[in-house]
């Protein structure tokens, strides 16, 4: 079981039935029921992923999420009691890398689960110098190799989630590509109208790459249509 996962979850029966059901899985669970604890715990062991409930005693998952993302390089999935936009976009605005409303189905949380570590850096992944695993725009620079993005020669932090949808948006540098083109690629689920995740890590992304909020140049919103990665701006 080389997957760890500490799964953050005041319910201490669905804590556990999730674990049991993950471990089966083959990968290696722990339970931490409170949030005050979970910061320290999270930045101390540095799992590969952390399922991070809203709702949890002595800290949310909220301020966990916002404490921990500049110190946690791992993948964090949110779990929300509601299905709500408000819960969903705070959480991606806090650095949480996707999200799922409770309750959830096993397989479903597993299938998300696997989605997100796959896209995880290996051992091997930084070895690779083709030019299909890094792209160049005047100053910006990205590497799906190493999984690293730098603007003007400074690196730019970023999740899991939002170097996956820059490299997307990248990849596809002068073309439209739609709200649903996004989530099918990047969630494998369509764009149901509501879903404001990809809305959120672009404003995320427009403010770590200098764009202007009002005006953008680098990452557009083309009314009615979706987003577009310009191929110039970027010096």
């Amino acid at each position: 079981m080389n997957t760890r996962i500490l799964l953050v979850e005041d319910d201490e029966r669905l804590a556990e039935l999730t674990a049991e059901y993950l471990t089966k899985n083959d990968m290696q669970v722990s339970i931490e029921p409170r949030g005050d604890t979970a910061e320290a715990r999270i930045l101390a062991e540095q799992p590969d992923l952390v399922i991070l409930d809203v709702m949890l005693p002595g800290k949310d998952g909220f301020e966990v999420c916002r404490a921990i993302r500049p110190l946690y390089r791992g993948v964090i999935l949110m779990l929300t009691a509601r299905d709500e936009d408000f819960d969903q976009i705070l959480g991606l605005e806090m650095g949480a890398d996707d999200y799922i409303a409770k309750p959830v189905q096993p397989r479903v949380l597993l299938a998300r689960i696997k989605a997100l570590l796959r896209r995880l850096p290996t051992a091997g992944d930084a070895g690779g110098n083709s030019e299909s695993e890094s792209m160049v725009f005047g100053q910006f620079k990205i590497s799906q190799a190493t999984r690293t993005a730098s603007l003007n020669g400074q690196t730019i932090d970023l999740t899991t989630a939002e170097f996956d949808l820059l490299w997307l948006l990248a990849s596809h540098a002068g073309n439209v590509l739609s709200r649903d083109d996004l989530l099918q690629e990047l969630r494998g689920i369509g764009f149901d109208g509501l879903d404001r995740s990809i809305d959120a890590r672009i404003s995320r992304l427009r403010k770590k790459l200098n764009d202007d909020p009002e005006n953008p140049t680098r990452i557009k919103t083309v009314r009615g249509k979706g987003y577009l990665f310009s191929k110039h701006d970027w010096n």
